[in-house]
């Protein structure tokens, strides 16, 4: 009698679709899935994907998330992963199964119940979420851009508002748009230029009472500059900027209680805005905090070694914001795009080098520096963060050609270049052919 030896394909699970885990699932798709060596799977609350760096643009309505928006099972199909729609409620190590909530639809119907999900690799690539730090007030008066949804929402708030006030002033009242960001990393700085941007050509779509001297934007931020993860240099280019906008910039301001139509700061002052929004520091989702005995911070990120596996079991990794990853000289790794895309990489490399039985490599984070776009007024950021003493800024054209380059890689790592050529030129006939501003 012939003894089967026939082993099952290893699982690896990916939990969180955004920059990082999407790209990880692509390439472990076509490198192992593809050819039946392992089964990949894709877990994510949402159907599709957006490069959350864009957010701000799907808010103001500069960009219409549905035409950048990417299928994950239409992805999953081309690449050779799986996908499930789900939301991760709890883990269980010792039976190495992932816990799906139940999926209920709009009108409270379950769709599906609690499932289980197999894993012997487990990634966590769930990004990050606002962090409003308990202060009172803000979840209920202010919106944040985490997610396409919410950044749908701002921006039908925003719209609703551009027609009441082109309204007034049409009836000869002296009305203007009041709006409050809080933070000022680069989703405040974005946000602040783009809003502006859309003001701007209102009146080619039968507004023409709005217009961006009706704006009344202000961004405040408690530290002493925005910007504080850019050089100074830069940081002041960009609030000169801002302020040529019409943008008051407000440092040093600290925020203690969101009202309805206004925030509070330490001094008693009232901030006055008829949208507000809250862009003030990031922490991973609440449910990793200590979730099955892995070692989290207060920020509830995931703790893990250099090699990215959790500190707790070498099983399960974590890459991104999720993720809480030392670095020399007591750092850690930035909350950014382009660390997600080195850790999915890394990731994936070490994945391949442990079905090897090679020694797996450690992750350090290679800052080429940040871009901060002011929508089509201006771009300016810093490049070659670790290959010179400091930094090289960049502004005007170039910067603008090499922010949108960001996006290109992104779309490359998805799609190969020759879907990325495809997809650009389609982006140039959009941009040809459809509205300046989504208008619903």
């Amino acid at each position: 009698m012939t003894q089967n030896t026939t082993t099952q394909p290893e699982n690896i699970v990916i939990i969180g679709g955004g920059a990082g885990g999407l790209e990880l699932a692509t390439r472990l798709g076509k490198k192992l899935g593809r050819r039946k060596q392992a089964h990949i799977t894709l877990i994510d609350r949402n159907n599709t994907h957006l490069w959350k760096p864009l957010l701000h643009e799907v808010a103001a309505g500069s960009l219409d998330a549905g035409v950048d928006e990417v299928n994950y099972r239409g992805q999953a199909r081309r690449n050779g992963f799986h996908f499930t729609l789900g939301t991760v409620c709890d883990l269980d190590r010792e039976k190495r199964e992932v816990i799906l909530a139940p999926l209920v639809d709009s009108e409270g119907t379950t769709v599906l119940n609690e499932r289980r999900v197999p894993y012997d690799q487990l990634v966590f690539s769930l990004g990050s979420v606002t962090n409003d730090f308990g202060i009172p007030g803000i979840k209920e008066h202010c919106m944040v851009l985490d997610a396409p949804a919410q950044a749908e929402r701002f921006h039908q708030h925003l719209l609703n508002a551009f027609l009441r006030l082109d309204r007034a002033r049409a009836q000869g009242l002296d009305e203007r748009l009041k709006l409050v960001i809080v933070g000022g990393g680069a989703t405040g700085v974005e946000l602040s230029a783009e809003l502006y941007n859309a003001a701007s050509v209102l009146k080619d779509y039968d507004l023409g009472h709005v217009g961006p001297e009706h704006l009344d934007v202000t961004l405040v931020e408690a530290g002493p500059r925005i910007l504080p993860a850019l050089p100074d240099r830069i940081s002041q280019t960009v609030t000169h900027e801002l302020g040529q906008l019409g943008v008051t910039v407000r440092t040093q301001t600290k925020v203690v209680k969101g009202h309805e139509g206004a925030l509070e700061t330490d001094d008693g002052e009232r901030i006055e805005g008829s949208i507000m929004v809250w862009a003030a520091g990031v922490r991973a989702p609440g449910f990793l905090k200590d979730l099955a005995g892995l070692e989290t911070t207060r920020n509830n990120l995931m703790l893990v070694s250099a090699t990215l596996q959790t500190t707790r079991d070498d099983r399960i990794w974590a890459i991104g914001d999720c993720s809480a990853c030392p670095q020399p000289g007591d750092r850690w790794v930035p909350p950014r795009a382009q660390s997600a895309h080195q850790m999915a990489s890394h990731v994936y490399k070490n994945m391949l080098r442990q079905r090897q039985q090679k020694p797996l490599l450690e992750y350090r984070y290679k800052d080429h520096g940040s871009l901060i776009s002011l929508s089509r007024f201006s771009t300016v950021g810093s490049l070659m963060g670790n290959l010179t003493r400091g930094s090289m800024m960049i502004e005007g054209r170039i910067a603008r050609m090499v922010y949108i380059s960001l996006y290109r890689q992104h779309q490359v790592a998805l799609h190969g270049v020759a879907r990325t050529a495809l997809l650009t030129v389609i982006d140039r006939l959009n941009h040809a052919i459809r509205p300046r501003l989504k208008l619903h």
